[in-house]
C-alpha cells in the first residue's frame, strides 16, 4: 500500500480544481496547469480535498497511485507558494544578466550565450547568483539543468555554473617530483 498515495491533497479555496475525463485542471489567477492521469488512477474531488485510489491491486497501478498524488501535490504547492532554484557562477569574467525574457550568459566562450526563458519562468541575477522562479517544479528543474550544462563546474578550481547547494569535490592538481 502506498504511503504517499493514500494521503489526500488539500488545496486552498482560491485554487479551482476541475475534472474532465482523465484530466485534472488546477487554476489560480492566470496560471492553469493540467494533469493527465491517462486513466491509470481513480480520483475524487470533494470540497478542498483531492483523493486518489488505485484501479487494481497490480504493481503498476499502485505505482501510478503515489506518482499522480505527488504530481498533484507539487502542482498545488507551485500555485500557492511557487518554486525557486538558484545557480551560482564561479570564474573570472563569468557574468549573467537578464534582459526581458532572455538570460545573457558570459561563460568564457568566444560568444555570449542568450538563453530564452520558457513561459512562466522568471529569472533574477544578483552578483554571481541566478535565481529562477516559477510555478512548475519540472520546468524550473529543466531550465536550471540546461543553464548548468553550458559550463558545468570543473573539479580543479570549481569554475563554472553550479547549484547553490551543490558541493564540488575538488581534485589535487599536478605535483612536481623533486
Amino acid at each position: 500500500m502506498s504511503r504517499i498515495g493514500k494521503n489526500p491533497v488539500e488545496f486552498a479555496s482560491d485554487i479551482k480544481v476541475s475534472t474532465n475525463g482523465n484530466v485534472i485542471t488546477f487554476a489560480k489567477g492566470k496560471n492553469s496547469v493540467d494533469l493527465d492521469t491517462k486513466g491509470n488512477v481513480n480520483f475524487n474531488v470533494e470540497g478542498n480535498v483531492l483523493t486518489f485510489s488505485t484501479l487494481s491491486d497490480s504493481r503498476e497501478h499502485r505505482a501510478f497511485w503515489g506518482t499522480y498524488r505527488a504530481l498533484s501535490a507539487n502542482i498545488v504547492t507551485g500555485l500557492t507558494t511557487g518554486y525557486t532554484r538558484s545557480l551560482e557562477i564561479n570564474g573570472v569574467g563569468y557574468r549573467a544578466s537578464v534582459a526581458g525574457n532572455v538570460l545573457k550568459l558570459q561563460l568564457g566562450f568566444s560568444h555570449d550565450i542568450n538563453y530564452e526563458l520558457p513561459e512562466g519562468i522568471e529569472a533574477g541575477v544578483e552578483k554571481n547568483v541566478i535565481t529562477l522562479k516559477g510555478h512548475d517544479k519540472q520546468v524550473i528543474g529543466q531550465v536550471a539543468a540546461e543553464i548548468r550544462s553550458f559550463r558545468p563546474p570543473e573539479p580543479y578550481k570549481g569554475k563554472g555554473v553550479k547549484y547553490v547547494e551543490e558541493h564540488i569535490v575538488r581534485k589535487a592538481g599536478k605535483t612536481s617530483k623533486k
